[in-house]
């Protein structure tokens, strides 16, 4: 088996289904499932999630950045509590842990005590990214990565591999099957910002890029296959 831990990286947009918006039951359930597999695989499991099914800063209208970026931090505990009950119903223990106390619906993030659930083979699910503004969930999940010193970032997309340009606008787009980091970079390739990129390769770890409309694809990622592209040094 090639990992023991992992985070995965799951976007909001991802658990809104075709909606766009709000929570897909049928989908937050299908992922649910796929997540449960590999944890009865014997796997560690954490979780970064984001909140772009509830809300994105670019709709932000006049608001200033801070109080928008904190909405979307409140958007990301709305699907970890979501997340959290659904893997819950379907058998496996999990945890909301929030860079933002919130003691009555959730455990303020402990580096200490996330591990420790880990350990006891918990799901942990991380929720409002770093705590901050002006950094993204995708910068919150190469930081927990870091943390609990996971073996890889599974980054779950609607996509199903990165991509020169957006293949749903050009034909012509290249589809990747690995990458470096410095090539994320230097081609300004938008599948994580910058410093999630570059905090993963100063700590060297690899980033696999998937869909999960593929009910396989987290297994394969598991088992050592790459059904979507993979970043690395």
């Amino acid at each position: 088996m090639k990992f023991k831990r992992v985070l995965i990286k799951l976007s909001g947009e991802a658990l809104a289904g075709e909606d766009r918006f709000g929570l897909d039951d049928a989908t937050v359930t299908k992922i649910c499932k796929q997540i449960k597999t590999i944890h009865d695989m014997g796997i560690q499991v954490a979780i970064v999630v984001g909140g772009g099914n509830f809300w994105r800063g670019r709709s932000a209208g006049d608001l200033d950045k801070c109080s928008a970026d904190y909405m979307g931090m409140l958007a990301t505990v709305m699907n970890a509590l979501a997340l959290q009950n659904v893997l819950e119903n379907n058998g496996m223990p999990s945890r909301v842990m929030s860079a933002i106390a919130m003691n009555t619906i959730c455990e303020p993030y402990s580096n200490r005590k996330a591990m420790h659930h880990l350990d006891k083979d918990r799901i942990v699910i991380f929720a409002a990214g770093t705590g901050n503004p002006f950094f993204t969930t995708d910068t919150a999940a190469a930081l927990r990565a870091v943390e609990v010193r996971a073996d890889a970032i599974l980054l779950a997309k609607n996509v199903d591999a990165v991509y020169s340009s957006d293949p749903k606008e050009d034909a012509q787009a290249i589809r990747y099957e690995e990458l470096t980091y410095d090539d994320l970079i230097r081609n300004d390739l938008k599948v994580m910002d910058q410093a999630a990129v570059t905090l993963c390769k100063t700590n060297r770890i690899p980033i696999q890029v998937f869909s999960l409309r593929n009910a396989d694809n987290l297994v394969k990622t598991i088992n050592g296959e790459n059904p979507g592209t993979i970043i690395r040094s």
